[in-house]
């Protein structure tokens, strides 16, 4: 399914974003991109789930560095920020034609929540969909990572997901990868084993023909 249109806009911006497992180095490749898109000269608006707006970040400190939440809970807190952030924050910025570079997004939830927790995964998506308006990227870049390389990247520093099982991990990481071949038009699938520099490359090439296609 491509992105939706967002209703009263002129220009539709472009919606970019990244998964991929726990120190997979998303946030270092959402730096570099923004560095790159500013040359292009367009507005870049760089956020993230959970914990893109101020509702966000509450929810974020319940779901990530509070006590247990149960399964169905955690995954009903995780839509409900994210159609608080669609609203708000994204659909805006798309609005005026800005580029947003987003650190995780449904397929997150459809991972974890889906996968990793053994919930449904089709129904982690279409709560997602309706919370969103079915607002979909129009490109989601996946960092490939293993559970072991993750965990060592991220040292002893450990949020409520993160402290899970490699067996939890790998789940998720599977789920991921189905995610992006079964529309593999919408992904970039990237080895987040990669130089830094050439996961850069790879990822500004994918985006440079995504913002291409905007300005026709």
């Amino acid at each position: 399914m491509p992105a939706s249109p967002i209703p009263g806009s002129d220009e539709l911006g472009v919606f970019i974003a990244f998964e991929g497992g726990d120190g997979a180095g998303k946030t270092t490749q959402i730096e570099q991109l923004r560095e790159w898109v500013l040359t292009q000269d367009r507005e870049v608006v760089v956020t993230r789930e959970p914990g893109g707006t101020p509702l966000g970040q509450q929810i974020r400190a319940l779901v990530l560095h509070g006590d247990h939440v149960a399964p169905r809970a955690e995954a009903l807190l995780f839509a409900a920020d994210r159609a608080h952030h669609v609203a708000t924050l994204v659909r805006p910025a798309l609005q005026r034609g800005a580029v947003v570079l987003q650190d995780r997004y449904m397929d997150s939830s459809i991972a974890y929540q889906g996968a990793g927790r053994d919930l449904d995964p089709q129904e982690v998506q279409r709560l997602s969909l309706w919370g969103t308006e079915e607002l979909r990227p129009h490109l989601t870049v996946m960092l490939d990572v293993t559970p072991e390389t993750g965990r060592e990247r991220r040292g002893e520093v450990h949020d409520r997901l993160e402290r899970e099982t490699d067996d939890f991990h790998e789940r998720v990481r599977q789920h991921f990868l189905a995610l992006a071949a079964a529309e593999a038009h919408r992904y970039l699938v990237v080895d987040a084993a990669l130089p830094l520099s050439e996961i850069a490359e790879i990822v500004r090439d994918r985006v440079d023909e995504a913002l291409g296609r905007g300005r026709q």
